[in-house]
């Protein structure tokens, strides 16, 4: 639904005061373990969102920050244009926020939900492998480096072992159906599968050869993505978000 300039926009539940917010939240949600099915007892709670500066501080001599990570509470703001940019690389963290279940969304303002219907314009086929093959080869390196003998190393192999799983498997649907599927349809199933390579890596060697052979092939992607969608997005971003100069007194 087209959203008219000077809309007001949800601040929504960050777990920020609205006073540290670096601009109006678009769009915001629970993500990483509780998103994929992965939470036990104690998990932290991680959240993602987008946010809108207001545009008049895009035309002095420094522009607003990109991005505001916590820890307390856990949450990553990205800046609508950089989040922007980073969907566009198809990058797996930054993209699911538009892929989410949607009971685990805190804020849908109505640009964010301009947003969730031109999710698909973001993807391409290159990105996509390069992306998520990319991430999950990182996590195996990961594993290749931990000392063995260190009980929290082992915990964290374990960590690493499951987002392997989970990101060749989420990179291999996206490929083939076009559809980014956040929440894991066996969680259990990863976790064992991801417990078993924290105790043997080589384990991941045929998962990842097996990926990287069907990503390989051709799928229902796009060479390249469709910027011209998140353009005109972003324009509508900054019109809603721009307050006109009140002029000096005479």
């Amino acid at each position: 639904m087209p959203t008219a300039p000077g809309t007001a926009l949800l601040p929504g539940p960050t777990g920020l005061p609205a006073a540290d917010l670096p601009g109006t939240v678009l769009l915001s949600g629970i993500v990483g373990s509780t998103a994929y099915g992965f939470a036990h007892a104690g998990s932290d709670t991680d959240r993602l969102g987008l946010f809108a500066a207001p545009t008049e501080e895009f035309h002095g001599l420094h522009r607003p920050a990109e991005s505001r990570v916590t820890t307390e509470p856990d949450l990553t703001l990205h800046e609508a244009a950089k989040w922007c940019r980073l969907a566009l690389t198809c990058n797996p963290t930054a993209s699911e926020l538009a892929w989410l279940p949607d009971d685990l969304y805190e804020v849908r303002s109505p640009l964010g939900e301009e947003l969730i219907a031109i999710r698909t314009s973001f993807l391409s086929a290159k990105a996509v492998r390069n992306s998520y093959l990319g991430y999950a080869d990182q996590q195996f390196r990961k594993l290749l480096t931990r000392d063995t003998a260190d009980p929290a190393a082992r915990r964290r192999a374990a960590k690493h072992a499951r987002h392997l799983v989970r990101l060749v498997e989420q990179g291999v649907r996206l490929h083939e159906t076009g559809e980014n599927v956040v929440r894991l349809a066996e969680p259990e199933r990863v976790r064992e599968l991801g417990e078993r390579i924290a105790d043997r890596p080589a384990l991941a060697e045929p998962l990842l050869a097996d990926a990287a052979e069907r990503l390989s092939r051709a799928g229902v992607l796009p060479a390249e993505p469709d910027p011209r969608p998140a353009e005109a997005w972003l324009r509508r971003v900054r019109a809603a978000h721009w307050t006109p100069p009140v002029p000096p007194a005479r």
